[in-house]
Formats: structure tokens, sequence, C-alpha cells
């Protein structure tokens, strides 16, 4: 079985997200999490990820005169490739993403049902929040925050430390150029200026002091600075995280 179809399973994904953070669990630590998962599904489920090498046994001990097992999360075999996800129909991509839902709510009912809970306190919050990148952009970006979290994520379980659940969405949105009547224009950027090209004409954004030109259909419009020499414009798209 290839990883995506092993791990996109909504109950075995709910396992996975379950050992994030070098977390060592039994079983029935494992189902007193997911209460609502049957006890005979998730033991199934287990030993499904344990024949896969997802998971792997890292203590067996006797108690009350039945072995008890706790399990970790060999985090190199819970990968899906790029390729895999490239060849994902837009049916998986969307219960794939059910799954992975599925889990955070469950983590968020767990949190919700501690006693004195306090948001503020505790760092607890979600965000949404659409930026204007290109691909360029987008990926400094994103290797941005990986040199931030890999720090943090080589932190093992330590005195004082809780585990912090850090989830991430990356959704593609518009291109920037929303049409006006009568014509095209280009978003700004706060502190930018916008142009707004004749029907037929493309538009373009400067930076405060620069200068935009207005090219015809089938031309190129370019950003100068002021004083510079002009550039070709960089098509970015809204993105969603």
């Amino acid at each position: 079985m290839e990883s995506a179809d092993l791990l996109l399973h909504p109950v075995r994904l709910r396992i996975v997200q379950a050992f994030l953070g070098d977390r060592a669990l039994t079983t029935g630590a494992l189902a007193a999490e997911l209460a609502d998962v049957p006890p005979a599904t998730l033991y199934r489920q287990v030993a499904r990820l344990v024949d896969a090498g997802v998971l792997q046994v890292v203590v067996e001990q006797l108690v009350r005169g039945a072995v008890q097992r706790t399990y970790t999360l060999r985090a190199s075999a819970a990968v899906i490739t790029p390729d895999q996800v490239a060849a994902m129909s837009a049916a998986d991509m969307r219960q794939a993403f059910v799954a992975f839902v599925a889990g955070l709510l469950g983590d968020v009912d767990r949190y919700l049902a501690r006693d004195a809970v306090d948001p503020v306190r505790d760092g607890a919050n979600f965000r949404l929040a659409g930026l204007w990148l290109d691909d360029a952009e987008f990926t400094t970006l994103l290797q941005d925050l990986m040199r931030v979290l890999q720090p943090a994520a080589a932190k093992p379980p330590g005195p004082g430390r809780k585990r912090r659940i850090l989830a991430t969405v990356m959704l593609p949105g518009e291109e920037a150029t929303p049409s006006l009547p009568g014509g095209e224009a280009t978003v700004a950027p706060r502190g930018g200026e916008a142009t707004v090209a004749p029907r037929g004409g493309e538009a373009t954004v400067a930076p405060r002091g620069g200068e935009a030109t207005v090219a015809p259909r089938g031309g190129e419009a370019t950003v100068a600075p002021r004083g510079g020499e002009a550039k070709k414009p960089t098509r970015r798209k809204r993105r969603t995280t």
C-alpha cells in the first residue's frame, strides 16, 4: 500500500496526528484521546500502521497479565511524496483535507474539555490571512518558515515544555488582476499606486514614488522607480494561509 493510501484513511491519519511531537503512547492512552473511535477499529488501524513501519513498538511490559505496548511514530515513514500528491484527484484531495480537519477538531475538543481553559494564557488561536505573493516570493516565504520552525521542531519533550500543535493550510487564490468597469486594473500593495488601463490595455502597479505605464494589448507594461529603469511587473496570486 502506498503511503498516501495508508495515511489518508480518516482514522489512521488521526492516529498519526496524535503521535506528532515525539509522543510515546500506549493503545490505552490513544483510545482515551480518540474516544469516538471504536476500540476494535482503533486496534486494527494501529496494527496496520505498525505493519507498514509507520508506528514502532518501543516498550513492552506486562500489566495485569497482558502485554502492554508503547508506540512512537517513525516520522520518516509518515510522509506523502510530492509525486503522490500530484497524482491525487480533486476527490482524493477533498477526502484528505476532511480527514486532516477531523483530526484538528479532535484536538480542539480535547483542549476545550480541560478545566480552567484560558486561550490567551495558553496561546490557543486560529487565524486566516490573505497574502499577495508571486511564485518566487511564496517559495521564499516557505523557506523562511522552515528556517524558523526546524530548530523548534527538533526540541525534545522536557521540563516546562508543552506540546504545541501547529497546523498549516496553504491555498492559492485569484490572480491580482480584478477588472474595473471600462478597463482593467491591478491591485496595489499598501503604499503603492495602481493604474487603470482602457479596455484592451494592461495596467501595472508602481511602488510609491515610481511610475507605472500602460501597454496596449500584446505589449508589455513596465514599472520604473522614479528616475530609474523600467522592469516587467511580476504577476502575483492571493495566497490564503
